[in-house]
């Protein structure tokens, strides 16, 4: 069958290849001029591996997973820890553990870290956020400073996710162009389309648009050994921006003796930056799930949506390629 892929990121990828393995022809397009998503990584003047679109750690518990990504790619371990910058300038432990609650105080943490944090990422108060967002980020009890305590897997691709991408996409049954935005008139020159454009977009916004934050990405060098204590410091104050990422601090990653490069994150809903959805609200009431919904029962036979806009939900990195694998297998399995 011919197979269009709407999308060359993680998501879109893994399809794209579960399908070239099949014996499927299978054509990948993507907007951007770039494959990986927003999982791009590249090597600066300095010689320093740079995310364009903010830090990316694959961490999972999800051996399945693992293990198709190892095709592609070697592996360096990395355990991430983040600390917080504090109002005063001190730097504490996230997510929140005992030493940290010790020095705010434990009746603080709410108003300290995720009240001021949540307005900012979200543009909402805390109490309209859905709670599972919030629960991505634990309150413990111990001394505990991984930021990934209960995921046995993590690790980082040694030569970055833009080659482990195009390892992935390295096949005869696999073609590709990049630049190239997708329209309707496209589908009728496959069996199928696999698409992880903005789903309400697709159908020109019937239901109304579906909420999205996104990032505005400043990225800087200083001619100094080193900046931060960890990879990531969050800012928990009410500034604009929620993080800033040294990327010498995360293992093959550059290694410059008098240089380093910082990139730090400034939310905002994605109409203030040029369509560039990263992050779908799910809100307390459930409204855009709703929405989403009613979006979702007007696909078509022909077509599959598939990644975080495609699905409407916030996946991480492992969540997309598992979803991805198992979106294949049924379509490899009704066939």
């Amino acid at each position: 069958m011919k197979i269009l892929v709407v999308g060359a990121g993680l998501s879109g990828v893994t399809i794209a290849r579960e399908l070239a393995d099949s014996g499927h022809s299978v054509h990948v397009i993507d907007r951007r001029d770039h494959v990986a998503g927003n999982a791009y990584d590249y090597i600066n003047e300095h010689g320093i591996r740079v995310h364009k679109y903010g830090p990316h750690l694959f961490h999972t518990n999800n051996e399945t997973v693992f293990e198709w990504l190892s095709r592609f790619t070697d592996w360096v371990e990395y355990r991430h820890k983040v600390k917080a910058q504090l109002a005063d300038g001190q730097y504490v432990t996230l997510p929140v553990n005992k030493e940290t609650k010790d020095i705010v105080g434990e009746e603080n943490v709410l108003d300290v870290f995720f009240r001021p944090y949540t307005k900012k990422m979200w543009g909402v108060e805390l109490d309209k956020l859905n709670p599972d967002i919030i629960n991505r980020v634990p309150i413990r009890d111990d001394d505990n400073e991984l930021y990934f305590p209960d995921d046995k897997i993590q690790y980082m691709p040694r030569l970055g996710y833009t080659e482990m991408v195009k390892n992935i996409l390295y096949h005869h049954n696999i073609t590709g162009a990049n630049k190239v935005h997708f329209n309707k008139s496209l589908e009728k020159e496959y069996d199928h389309v696999f698409n992880s454009m903005p789903i309400d977009e697709y159908y020109e916004f019937k239901y109304g648009k579906l909420p999205y934050r996104s990032i505005k990405f400043q990225t800087i060098s200083l001619p100094i050994p080193k900046a931060l204590p960890t990879a990531v410091v969050n800012f928990t104050h009410h500034g604009p921006k929620t993080r800033v990422t040294e990327w010498k601090n995360i293992p093959c990653h550059g290694d410059n003796k008098y240089m380093t490069t910082l990139t730090f994150e400034e939310p905002c809903d994605y109409l203030e930056n040029n369509l560039e959805r990263y992050y779908p609200v799910k809100d307390a009431d459930g409204k855009n799930k709703k929405i989403y919904e009613k979006y979702k029962k007007l696909q078509s036979k022909n077509m599959t949506f598939i990644g975080r806009c495609g699905l409407y939900a916030y996946l991480d990195m492992h969540q997309a390629i598992n979803s991805s694998l198992a979106i294949a297998k049924r379509f490899k399995d009704k066939k």
